[in-house]
């Protein structure tokens, strides 16, 4: 039996080669069962995002490249053209791999949470198409311990590595509990969205959407309750923020000095903190003359990304520390699943003596033999029928110098070595 990953990421290909060998939900079902169907693996679970798609398999033989072939049809992508891009780990590589990905070591962003929750899902999605089993059920409930592991034993997820997410962190920083502020978000883009979600999940009191295009800043407000405006409205609604985030595209700046002076003036010097993210800056950089005005620019949030970086990669040491040890233990426990059947065979062979031998000694004492008699013909039967067989091979053992099988029983027996 053979554990066996395919697979491309952000490393080995690019975004275009990623997206058509991405499995969609729909096509996710129907891939599972028929890889199966077809006899290519026994057990199969497919994890795929924006960033890697793999395959994880136990194959009964070596099926490695009926997969791939079996992976470009699939997706109608020339087999030349898909498998310079891929990627391919057996046995306990594979184990490795998988405990990597699942403790971000793999990731685009060190260290990020959303890959756990992404193997997880992927794991139910095969789990509920009956495509796993013993191996991969044991694998990958593994890799979801080590992953947990990893976070509480190292600092790897610990810092924040996303200029939104570094911004959120500020702000917590500045405020402490968020609960009983508001944020005003200028922009709509991808970084906003993004500080919006943090924003979200940081109990965020309220939010307020600023955009160019009313329509956009409305989607974005509708997911988290908040309150959309135009730019132009901003300086009707800036004393209402204690954190503001920008991130547009503009060419000028969007927020002045004045305006903020004005805005701090209402608050009753109340402070305000602001991060500009674009490039070019959103936010007059006299604004940070002003008394009561935390002003953070991207390249403030990036000296904290950096060492925030730095930090995850010393946590990274100490998880591949952890990751060698937990792929030996995942190893050692396959591997002892090799003689289980022969540990249940030797078990079930002892056990059938022990019966037929119990019952012959109750029906002795059945014609009246004396009870000690019966006990010391039973111990004295039972010991020689079940060591009759090694003593036998043994001495053949001995006869045709198989050195090795008396080193072993030795061993196996914790037997002294002769004096």
């Amino acid at each position: 039996m053979q554990l066996f990953a395919l697979g491309l990421n952000h490393t080995t290909a690019p975004v275009e080669i990623r997206e058509q060998i991405n499995f969609t939900p729909d096509r996710l079902k129907q891939a599972l069962p028929d890889i199966i169907e077809r006899e290519l693996a026994q057990e199969v679970v497919i994890l795929s995002t924006c960033n890697r798609t793999e395959l994880y398999c136990v194959l009964d033989c070596d099926t490695t490249q009926a997969i791939i072939n079996w992976l470009s049809h699939f997706h109608n992508v020339p087999l030349q053209r898909l498998q310079d891009y891929l990627y391919t780990y057996s046995q306990s590589e594979a184990v490795r791999h998988l405990l990597r990905v699942a403790c971000s070591l793999d990731s685009m962003i060190l260290g990020e949470p959303q890959i756990l929750g992404q193997i997880k899902s992927a794991y139910n999605s095969a789990r509920d198409k009956g495509t796993t089993a013993k191996l991969l059920n044991k694998l990958f409930e593994h890799s979801f311990s080590v992953a947990k592991q990893v976070r509480t034993d190292t600092a790897i997820g610990s810092s924040p590595v996303s200029v939104a997410f570094a911004a959120v962190r500020l702000a917590q920083q500045i405020f402490g509990d968020l609960s009983g502020y508001t944020a005003l978000l200028i922009g709509a883009g991808e970084t906003i969205e993004l500080a919006a979600r943090h924003l979200h999940e940081s109990q965020i009191n309220r939010m307020i959407v600023a955009n160019r295009t009313i329509e956009r800043a409305r989607t974005l407000a509708k997911e988290f309750a908040g309150y959309a405006i135009t730019l132009e409205e901003i300086p009707l609604h800036l004393a209402e923020a204690d954190i503001v985030i920008s991130s547009t595209a503009s060419p000028d700046y969007i927020l002045t000095q004045a305006d903020v002076k004005q805005a701090i003036k209402q608050r009753k010097h109340r402070p305000i903190f602001i991060v500009d993210i674009a490039v070019p800056r959103d936010i007059d950089p006299a604004v940070e003359t002003l008394d009561d005005v935390y002003l953070y620019s991207v390249d403030d949030l990036n000296e904290v990304i950096q060492e925030n970086l730095r930090s995850r990669e010393q946590a990274a040491q100490k998880a591949e520390e952890i990751i060698d040890t937990q792929t030996t233990h995942f190893i050692g426990w396959w591997h002892s699943q090799e003689v289980v059947d022969t540990i249940c065979y030797l078990r079930d062979q002892a056990q059938d003596t022990r019966h037929r031998l119990v019952a012959k000694a109750k029906r002795m004492i059945d014609k009246g033999k004396p009870p000690h008699e019966v006990i010391d013909y039973l111990a004295h039967t039972l010991t020689n029928t079940l060591m009759h067989n090694p003593c036998v091979q043994l001495r053949q053992a001995g006869y045709d110098e198989r050195d090795e099988l008396v080193t072993a029983a030795r061993e196996l027996f914790q037997l002294k070595a002769e004096e």
